[in-house]
């Protein structure tokens, strides 16, 4: 049987222009963390020795003299130059961009001054000025915005430039990153989050992280123990759009003036509400993982423990150190660098300090097998300019052909949260992990009791709490349905389907088959074995009825395993991921390869 990691190893293969002083967008310096790049290297000094080996994994790092030769596919675009094209290569020139920000989804990033094979030739002034504009014509042609995220001198009078290219697809209001916020219970994940989406400081004693309490006992205890969104917008020149944007901002305003929307999970830190964590992890399916440690405490059980469940599920994260304005975040860092380079992790950590690192790790934080860490205070605010510049150059890790892929797959929209809202009725929330969903489109949801299906009309939708009509496959979205249909009784864990009348009905099922790998169990697992199983928004307990090929399973051991769901039927197919759990840890992972729909299993 193939060992965990080559299953889940990430190494392997899967199928008009302004210059930026400050990505903040208070140039005046009206700011409470505008902070020099470069403040950031007093807190990391003892900890650039990290970074000898990581700057050769960096791709777009002006400072090594050359860049590897310009990929194939992806978003990034090598250009001598662009000085005067004539008008049949202008359109060969829009057309390439075209295709740069459909692999980007919406975002491209421009080296100019660098030939194909990724020598630094730079550019005269004038030359430089001529490819700018000529760059400017272009996106304006297709309807996009430019900035320069950096101009370096290589040579006397010679110069290369980063742009960001950035296009809104027609469908969408802004492009989205959703990023899950992990770590420990005392970690300042809450308090983090208020200072970069109120824009002010903390006090030291936790007033930024009020706001982003729900509940009363959050309050009083200062534990987050739900779900929390919350976004940062950054309009078309880079600056953040923010609640202190101006006095009235509303959620729905950053939303409509922000180019590109960075949605956060705000998850419980708490072992207590690891099944919540885990759930939100597995359900919503982030673009990346924001694991925050204190440089006081270091990484604890629940660091190493959110940890192994964002390597399990396979998705890019980094890593923000807070609380350095009270200890010195090197230990810490050493203690990282042990934990990420190990032989079961294998990443390689790199300490972000200046602005040039932030748009480096950025720019390859899906291509590279980087860590970027950024050591930041919520009090002096300290390095929190690298962190919002980081973000403004993430981009969703999903290959333009991929999402082409889950467009055409028929719909499916896992339902997670349930909500009932006055003269509206239910609303539900939740992800489209396929298909393309609009307005008064009929589907059926489920699975019911008896493991069938409801038919029912979408009525109107909602993202960022704004009103929209078409949601895409890997958008998080709120659907209410038409007023006065009959609905089922509505619970997470629901799928919504298309209604496309196909000759074969969808049913639920209490018995699948994965082929799954223990990550760690102290004894052995056999089989009777009680498990609580996550597959995208599904939570519920299994039970373990066969397992092929022995009579056990122990930590790293791997085999294809029957389950079945103890209460209802759900909603699974295969190629889905599971992980399960028991108590407040991890046991394994694996891939739905075989399902057992009710109305067959009767029938037989």
């Amino acid at each position: 049987m193939e060992s965990f990691l080559s299953l889940f190893d990430p190494n392997q293969p899967d199928d008009g222009f302004d210059e930026e002083q400050e990505l903040n967008g208070n140039s005046s310096g009206s700011s409470e963390y505008e902070i020099d790049a470069n403040a950031n290297s007093n807190n990391c000094n003892n900890s650039n020795n990290l970074n000898s080996n990581t700057k050769n994994n960096l791709i777009f790092d002006f400072e090594q003299g050359a860049l590897p030769p310009e990929p194939q596919l992806g978003n990034v675009e090598y250009k001598l130059k662009l000085v005067n094209p004539s008008k049949q290569r202008f359109e060969h020139l829009v057309t390439q961009m075209k295709w740069r920000l459909r692999e980007g989804h919406g975002e491209a990033i421009y080296e100019i001054g660098v030939s194909d094979a990724g020598h630094l030739q730079g550019l005269s002034d004038k030359d430089m000025n001529a490819s700018l504009t000529t760059l400017k014509q272009m996106a304006h042609h297709l309807g996009a915005s430019t900035s320069v995220l950096r101009r370096k001198t290589i040579a006397v009078r010679r110069s290369v430039a980063e742009v960001l290219v950035r296009k809104i697809p027609d469908d969408q209001h802004n492009i989205e990153v959703r990023v899950a916020v992990l770590g420990g219970a005392d970690a300042g994940k809450s308090t983090l989050l208020g200072v970069l989406t109120q824009d002010e400081l903390d006090n030291g004693h936790g007033r930024a992280r009020l706001n982003m309490f729900r509940h009363m006992h959050e309050i009083q205890s200062g534990r987050t123990s739900c779900i929390s969104h919350e976004t940062l917008g950054f309009d078309a020149l880079g600056n953040v759009v923010n609640y202190k944007y101006n006095e009235m901002m509303t959620a729905e305003e950053i939303s409509d003036r922000s180019t590109k929307l960075v949605t956060f999970m705000d998850l419980a830190g708490h072992r207590r509400y690891m099944r919540t964590t885990v759930q939100a992890l597995s359900g919503y399916s982030p673009h990346y993982a924001m694991l925050v440690v204190s440089a006081g405490s270091g990484c604890n059980d629940t660091t190493e423990e959110h940890l192994a469940i964002v390597r399990a599920l396979d998705m890019p994260f980094f890593i923000l150190i807070t609380k350095t304005d009270i200890t010195s975040p090197d230990a810490t860092v050493q203690e990282l660098r042990t934990l990420l380079t190990n032989i079961g992790c294998r990443k390689v950590p790199f300490v972000v300090t200046n602005t040039d690192e932030a748009i480096s790790a950025g720019s390859n934080q899906v291509s590279e097998n980087i860590v970027p860490i950024f050591c930041v205070s919520n009090v002096t605010g300290t390095g929190l300019n690298l962190v919002t510049k980081f973000l403004y150059v993430l981009s969703p890790g999903i290959s333009n052909a991929e999402k082409d892929r889950l467009e055409l797959e028929p719909c499916e929209f896992q339902i997670d949260e349930i909500f009932r809202v006055t003269d509206v009725g239910p609303v539900v929330g939740g992800l489209l992990v396929q298909g393309v969903l609009t307005e008064n489109m009929p589907m059926k949801i489920g699975p019911l009791p008896d493991g069938s299906f409801h038919a029912v009309n979408v009525h109107t939708i909602h993202r960022n709490k704004a009103p929209c009509r078409v949601v895409r496959a890997g958008q998080s979205a709120s659907l209410s349905f038409t007023p006065s249909q009959e609905l089922p009784s509505l619970r997470s864990g629901m799928v919504l389907l298309s209604d496309s009348g196909n000759i074969d009905e969808p049913y639920g099922t209490y018995f699948f088959q994965a082929k799954v790998s223990v990550l760690f169990h102290a004894t052995a697992i056999y089989v009777g074995f009680q498990t609580t199983v996550h597959i995208g928004s599904i939570r519920q307990t299994a039970v373990i009825r066969g397992i092929m090929g022995g009579e056990k399973l122990g930590t790293n051991d791997s085999a294809s395993v029957m389950f079945e769901f103890v209460g209802h039927p759900e909603y699974v197919r295969p190629g889905m991921r599971i992980l399960f759990r028991e108590g407040m840890s991890s046991k394994g992972i694996g891939v739905v390869t075989q399902v057992f729909p009710v109305n067959k299993t009767r029938a037989k």
